[in-house]
């Protein structure tokens, strides 16, 4: 199947064989407006076939850990919805550094304090009176304030 510019189609089965995704998979990034398609004459669900690149695209910056509405607007940054080339993922994952460096420090809190306190929701109620006497980790806000970074409520007299 070819479009009138002559670029050849996949059909959706084809399509998703090929970027070792589900069907479904495809109608959902289709519907979130991620890809694009067509109709074959039949019918049937067909996409240009540089949409494979548009997929491994989008699985590496899921890999990295972005979510749809962030790569949505990734991809909507680029020149006429185009594809990306290497130059634009050179460009957005560069855009992206804060934000993993952001989510390596918050994996980085949890691996330092995954034994500990997880400030206050509480699976310790020896260790609670220790980190948190009289929930004082609730004044700093809502969830495992400890966790996100805040330091340890101490006793005035321990």
């Amino acid at each position: 199947m070819q479009d009138g510019e002559g670029a050849s189609w996949l059909a959706i089965g084809e399509m998703a064989q090929r970027a070792g995704l589900a069907a479904s998979a495809l109608r959902y990034y289709e519907q979130q407006g991620l890809i694009s398609g067509g109709r074959s004459a039949g019918g049937r669900r067909q996409y240009p076939r540089h949409v494979l690149r548009r997929l491994a695209f989008i699985r590496a910056a899921q890999l990295m850990g972005l979510t749809l509405p962030e790569i949505r607007a990734a991809l909507a940054s680029l020149p006429e919805g185009r594809t990306p080339t290497k130059a634009d993922w050179e460009k957005l994952s560069r855009a992206w550094l804060p934000l993993i460096e952001a989510r390596i420090a918050e994996l980085q809190r949890l691996h330092d304090k995954l034994t500990g306190c997880i400030g206050c929701g509480c699976l310790s109620l020896k260790a609670c009176k220790l980190y948190n006497p009289e929930d004082g980790a609730a004044s700093k806000g809502q969830g495992a304030r400890y966790l996100l970074g805040d330091a340890p409520v101490t006793s005035s007299g321990a």
